[in-house]
């Protein structure tokens, strides 16, 4: 069986989970050897056997990004030619998995990470585009011999959003996580790495990991932290902001705090697997303060280091975090307009606060929720796992 695996994202250029998805599916399939995997991703040639890298085309520089997103599609399309199937990631690559599907004949599968719909705050990134990159994710996934969610909350979510599509196609298949690749590092050495960014590791911390993004709610965990203890460190590993506008919120936020409390670490640059492990390892609690969450990789990474998760009860995440046993849920009540906006920010804010109080107030709780977090990770998560159920989605459309 050949399988053309389709991706914007694909190693050294990962900046979201679903590249690290994509990156570690290829790896559990690839491990396998009853199957040939090509992965044709966006960007510079990979040093990769069976891999095919696509730069933009630059007959569209300076077009709107979404325009030049479809053309490195077409191009992608035109060499799928031979695969007994197709597999696209994200909207960036879905409409690349469509035309190839018309072109060869081929199953096309879509592998849901997030949806356009549900994004709508990306008017604001791409403008006019956002309309075209619904377009091609809706043409993609309506057309699509199955869908591929990676969460239940997901699966709901793409039903609802597209519900034309058969429940039939949809399937489940979660994310998962390397457990050796990250896994606690209480050394000596790991926490001379967390010091070096200004983190006391003997002080109760909270960790923020990911992008800036409406997405991940960043803003509100910045305001919850107004109500901390003083002694409550705050690490926020955050950079890549969608926007100019989100940014200088972002900014105007941080610097508020910092007049108020020390402890306040910004560290805006991509930081390598081992500096993140050591951080994260060190913290007293990881914090996912999403709006919209379609599972959160990053909880299952800072899991498998022994960091217990306070998380909003959205998506996907309640399938990763179990409430009281590996962290803590947050409430949520949402506007229902796609935005995933809190209908009282200020209520979600005040609870927020008061749950990540209490996570740091108990620091042998909190680390006894982070084992059991690693334990959940590895017995339920592992890309082994995934590697086969994803196999089974492919079979069972191969033998439609």
């Amino acid at each position: 069986m050949r399988v053309d695996i389709l991706s914007k994202e694909y190693p050294p250029a990962i900046y979201g989970g679903a590249g690290v998805h994509v990156a570690e599916l290829v790896r559990a399939l690839r491990s396998r050897g009853d199957v040939d995997v090509r992965v044709r991703c966006f960007g510079d040639e990979r040093d990769e056997e069976g891999t095919t890298g696509y730069p933009d085309s630059p007959q569209l520089a300076g077009a709107n990004a979404a325009l030049a997103t479809l053309g490195v599609d077409v191009a992608i399309a035109a060499d799928c030619e031979g695969a007994d199937l197709v597999h696209s990631h994200t909207w960036y690559a879905n409409f690349a998995g469509h035309l190839a599907s018309l072109l060869t004949g081929a199953p096309h599968i879509v592998s849901a990470h997030s949806l356009e719909p549900l994004r709508p705050w990306k008017a604001e990134q791409l403008g006019g585009g956002y309309r075209v990159s619904s377009w091609a994710e809706k043409t993609a996934y309506e057309a699509a011999a199955a869908v591929i969610a990676v969460s239940h909350g997901m699966r709901e979510d793409i039903l609802a959003a597209y519900p034309s599509i058969d429940p039939e196609a949809v399937h489940v298949v979660h994310n998962g996580i390397d457990s050796q690749d990250w896994r606690p590092d209480h050394s000596d050495a790991g926490k001379d790495i967390a010091r070096s960014y200004g983190m006391d590791v003997d002080r109760p911390s909270l960790v923020f990991v990911g992008r800036i993004t409406r997405q991940k709610g960043l803003p509100y965990f910045l305001r919850a932290a107004k109500a901390l203890p003083p002694e409550v460190q705050l690490v926020l590993c955050a950079g890549a902001p969608d926007t100019p506008e989100i940014k200088a919120e972002v900014e105007a936020l941080i610097d508020d705090l910092r007049r108020e409390r020390e402890g306040v670490i910004w560290i805006a640059e991509h930081l390598p697997r081992n500096k993140v492990i050591a951080i994260e390892s060190n913290a007293t609690a990881f914090v996912c303060p999403s709006i919209y969450e379609p599972l959160g990789i990053v909880n299952l990474e800072a899991m498998a280091c022994e960091a217990p998760v306070v998380a909003t009860r959205t998506g996907g995440i309640p399938e990763v975090v179990v409430d009281g046993e590996t962290g803590w849920l947050v409430d949520i009540d949402q506007v229902a307009d796609g935005t995933g906006t809190p209908v009282d920010p200020d209520a979600f804010v005040a609870d927020l606060a008061a749950t990540l109080t209490e996570a740091t107030s108990d620091p042998e709780r909190a680390r006894r929720m982070g084992v059991a977090g690693r334990e959940r990770a590895v017995n339920e998560f592992s890309w082994s796992t995934i590697g086969d159920r994803t196999m089974d989605v492919y079979r069972s459309v191969l033998e439609r």
